[in-house]
């Protein structure tokens, strides 16, 4: 035992130093190693699974909803690029080029896709001709490239997995509506499935993506303090239609420009479980998305009828979980801190003494609390268990993020709470860009969104004293 104890020691506390405690989690518990290409990480199998299960869910979303799966290109011209200003403007300090095929100099610049706005564009002009084709609901599950100056796995790396949507409609109204259609559904995948409560809202102009006319975000606090952007939803306008001559003929036999969306979540978002649910032990996986939803470990497997008896459990349990016997030679003092790393959310231990009494001690990854089950009662038990483990899992992570949001009136109040506190600072705005910058500069926060549905907490803004309407979250983010 004194051999486990030094194993899950090997992570650094997360209150000693949070980035490092990120670090030893993300390699110790085999989700990632280093790759020659610096920025870019590479993704092991137990780090891939978590997002195939995250990619599974999210795509019975999608699919329920009326999209469909695509595939575009991995390059873009650069005269296509051009063709909306704001857009290339807003990606071109991270955009990766190709300037040689072969040994030839290419006659144009390729650009590595660090999003796919303008090749659905390109594509969606030369097939949208009536109303008839509207509304066009695709999706694209691929990986882009950001030319980071600073990376860490998940979070921010110069490769990334993720999915992007891009939607064209009749009109603005249809193009709003699946816009905040998709928001929700990222909402809720994040806070049913994840157990990470999330702030929906609007970002400012400043924050906006290149070429928006609005985006709507939602937000996850950290477990220290800081912010995540989880997932982002955009409203177009017809400004890519213009430029791209996306037009339709319309009941009405006018030529109208379309409107479009487009919507998307990464891989980052395994970073916002590791660092919402994570703790000094390893992983807490939501058992959602979790590779392995319950371990079973024969306790004293060299004894007669002990392996076969977990066997035996596994086949209750293998079509209402995902569920693995760990019958190796390793102890089980190894086992249980190997499977508290990986953050499997339960754990079943059966012994002789076991067998003997007719029961199993089922251990949950959250609180370590042990419960005794019949066998025959594990089909019904454990999905239970599960269900309970993730609404403890989000009931403790909305807990962190009130314990941690704070309101400020003045600039003197905001600046005191940034440098003294972490979390979520509620603070009102005149909507000045000059005001945003400035609490930026004097304060080191950014504005996170303008939140939907919370009420204002004064009427004047906490920068400049003019009257203001908007209720901002402010903060510190990755």
């Amino acid at each position: 035992m004194a051999n486990d104890k030094k194993f899950v020691e090997q992570i650094t506390p997360m209150d000693e130093d949070f980035a490092q405690w990120y670090t030893d989690i993300v390699k110790k518990a085999d989700l990632i190693d280093y790759s020659s290409v610096k920025g870019c990480m590479i993704i092991r199998p137990y780090g891939y699974a978590i997002w195939e299960n995250i990619q599974k869910l999210l795509d019975k979303r999608f699919k329920e909803t009326g999209h469909e799966n695509v595939y575009m290109p991995m390059f873009i011209p650069e005269s296509l690029l051009q063709r909306e200003k704001d857009h290339v403007e807003g990606f071109a300090p991270e955009c990766a080029w190709v300037t040689v095929g072969g040994s030839e100099p290419l006659s144009e610049r390729l650009c590595v896709r660090p999003t796919s706005e303008t090749l659905f564009c390109e594509h969606y002009a030369n097939i949208i001709r009536s109303w008839r084709d509207l509304p066009k609901l695709y999706n694209q599950w691929c990986s882009v490239v950001r030319w980071e100056k600073t990376t860490r796995p998940f979070l921010r790396s110069r490769e990334f997995l993720w999915q992007e949507g891009h939607t064209m409609h009749a009109t603005a109204k249809e193009a709003i509506e699946e816009t905040e259609r998709m928001l929700n559904i990222y909402a809720d995948f994040y806070e049913k499935d994840l157990g990470i409560p999330v702030v929906r809202g609007k970002k400012t102009d400043k924050e906006k993506f290149a070429g928006a006319v609005a985006t709507y975000t939602v937000e996850a606090l950290m477990h220290d303090g800081k912010a995540l952007q989880g997932g982002t939803s955009h409203y177009f306008g017809d400004g890519f239609a213009r430029a791209f001559g996306i037009q339709y003929l319309d009941k009405d036999n006018q030529l109208k420009y379309c409107h479009q969306t487009s919507w998307g979540v990464s891989t980052r978002m395994i970073g916002g479980i590791i660092m919402t649910h994570g703790d000094d032990s390893g992983l807490v996986l939501p058992p959602a998305v979790a590779p392995i939803q319950v371990v079973i470990i024969p306790v004293q497997q060299h004894k007669e009828g002990v392996i076969a008896a977990a066997e035996a459990l596994k086949d209750r349990l293998k079509d209402v979980c995902r569920v693995k016997v760990d019958a190796s030679e390793n102890t089980p003092g190894w086992k249980f801190s190997e499977y508290e790393m990986k953050g499997v959310p339960l754990r079943i231990e059966i012994g002789p003494r076991d067998i003997e009494n007719g029961q199993c001690v089922v251990v949950r990854r959250d609180n370590r609390e042990k419960t005794f089950v019949r066998p025959e009662d594990l089909a019904t038990e454990i999905p239970r268990l599960l269900d309970e483990l993730t609404r403890a899992l989000y009931e403790k992570a909305l807990a962190n993020r009130e314990a941690r949001t704070w309101e400020a009136h003045t600039l003197d109040e905001l600046t005191e709470i940034a440098s003294t506190k972490s979390g979520y600072i509620k603070a009102m705005w005149c909507g000045d860009r000059a005001c945003e910058e400035k609490l930026k500069e004097t304060a080191d926060v950014s504005s996170r969104c303008i939140p939907f549905g919370v009420k204002p907490i004064g009427d004047t803004c906490v920068c400049c004293g003019k009257p203001a309407t908007k209720l901002v979250y402010w903060g510190k983010a990755y």
